[in-house]
């Protein structure tokens, strides 16, 4: 398979080279997409000619600016076949030891985990749930579709926010990430293509290839801009590589936090249709707002033969391992099939409590209100203390998506375990690295937790050295949101 950019698509996404010499506006230009994945790497670039013409300038300028990004590891010539975008070797997916299992000093801050304590009330309802547990004993316990109790919750939130649901078509999991290795398994088969956004959650990406399938980078677009999805790139990846699944987050993007509105769920629905893709929704944050303005309506309403995964852990706990898939009734059947490969069930207890906690709005009301002080208290205290970095203040979600002004994430990530706070860097969320001006800071943490870690993050910054600016903005740029 060999992915193209078209040169009107690179125009495009450089904009105007207001930087002299143009070689070098160029080559940082690129360097900048390819390094932020809005250029997925192994891409073939325009020809050096073809490039000239889209931008206007000499070809001369292109031949330079293609040295001098081969030079800095951003691109690689083959002979023969053109020039491919890269990344150097050391930015490519550093620091994976930070999302999986870790241990850490007491005193340490653990930023790597999108996640935080119990909810307040959560041991309420495990003592309800043992209360009503005894109804249960005289059964084997073995529930491989889920508690019908617990089926008919979630099937009547999804008809509630507009998509028609019955019980039937709820799997219980024990927890979202089960889910989508339930889901990969199912519906993939050794070397299928997966089209995922870039950047994308970590530990999806080993779920999605759990059945042999090979993923495909699709680029989001600028994440402190307004549009989010990079709509065009992913309509041309889709005809590009016709891959059997697209694994989606509309809502609340795990890392960017971006939302997916209503027209953007319609278009690129179409284009999975187009394609003959599947859609696999992620909405493990979608209970994640924090504000008043209303929802889009669920993925799979402009996508009727979608997968939907979803999770009662980040909103409740994470301890509490209870996840479902949402699917068409003729889907069913083969995903509870794959399923009892894995195991027999989820615990009966732990779907007792996520039923008690899905009935107690008060609760996860409270919760919310929780979060966003959270939120607040990080975003502020980083506008304070580190007014260079940027980012969108997201709508919900557990993390904000800040870019570094310049330096590498992943050298400042390895500095601060030092100090004893420990973050995941941009390489990371990526298919193939890159991301490397970019941190994942959650805000699931108590707000004294949260200051504590800037303040750290704060010493550790103004002890590095400087780097120049790169002295270039695309025309098209929108104004940084902090």
């Amino acid at each position: 398979m060999q992915r193209s950019l078209a040169p009107e698509r690179l125009a495009t996404l450089v904009g105007h080279l207001d930087v002299a010499p143009a070689y070098r506006a160029l080559c940082q230009a690129l360097q900048e997409l390819i390094g932020d994945g809005r250029i997925p790497i192994d891409t073939r670039l325009p020809s050096e000619r073809a490039v000239a013409g889209a931008l206007g300038v000499s070809r001369n300028t292109v031949t330079r600016a293609y040295a001098e990004l081969a030079s800095a590891g951003f691109a690689s010539a083959r002979q023969g076949a053109g020039t491919f975008a890269a990344v150097p070797v050391a930015r490519r997916r550093a620091h994976d030891h930070t999302l999986g299992a870790s241990k850490f000093a007491d005193d340490a801050i653990d930023l790597t985990r999108a996640a935080g304590s119990a909810t307040p009330g959560t041991a309420a309802a495990y003592a309800r749930a043992l209360a009503a547990l005894p109804a249960y004993l005289s059964g084997d316990g073995y529930l491989p579709s889920g508690l019908p109790a617990l089926q008919a919750r979630i099937a009547a939130t999804y008809t509630r926010r507009g998509l028609a649901t019955t019980p039937g078509q709820i799997v219980v999991t024990a927890g979202a990430l089960s889910a989508l290795a339930i889901v990969a398994r199912t519906l993939s088969r050794p070397g299928d293509r997966i089209v995922v956004d870039t950047p994308v959650y970590p530990n999806a990406m080993g779920a999605l290839t759990l059945g042999g399938a090979r993923l495909v980078a699709a680029p989001m677009g600028d994440p402190l801009g307004d549009a989010g999805w990079d709509l065009d790139g992913i309509e041309a990846t889709l005809r590009e590589t016709a891959p059997r699944l697209a694994y989606v987050i509309a809502d609340f993007h795990n890392p960017t936090g971006l939302l997916m509105d209503a027209a953007q769920r319609a278009r690129c629905a179409a284009a999975l249709a187009a394609a003959g893709t599947l859609a696999v929704v992620d909405e493990t944050l979608q209970a994640t707002r924090l504000s008043d303005a209303p929802m889009p309506a669920p993925f799979a309403t402009f996508a009727r033969d979608a997968v939907t995964i979803g999770s009662a852990s980040k909103l409740c706990w994470g301890g509490l391992r209870v996840g479902w898939i949402r699917a068409p009734q003729p889907v069913v059947a083969r995903l509870v099939a794959a399923r009892v490969q894995l195991d027999l069930g989820s615990s009966l207890f732990d779907q007792l409590v996520a039923a008690e906690l899905l009935d107690d709005a008060p609760m996860l009301a409270a919760r919310r209100d929780q979060v966003r002080r959270q939120r607040d208290t990080l975003a502020q205290a980083l506008r304070t203390h580190l007014p260079d970095w940027r980012f969108r203040l997201p709508d919900g979600g557990l993390s904000l998506w800040a870019r570094l002004p310049h330096g590498s994430a992943t050298a400042l990530a390895a500095d601060l375990e030092r100090d004893g706070v420990h973050l995941a860097p941009g390489p990371v969320f990526g298919v193939e690295g890159g991301f490397d001006r970019w941190l994942r800071l959650p805000y699931a943490k108590p707000e004294a937790q949260l200051l504590d870690a800037v303040e750290r993050m704060t010493q550790r910054w103004a002890a590095l050295p400087r780097a120049g600016a790169r002295g270039r903005r695309t025309a098209s740029a929108p104004p940084l949101i902090a």
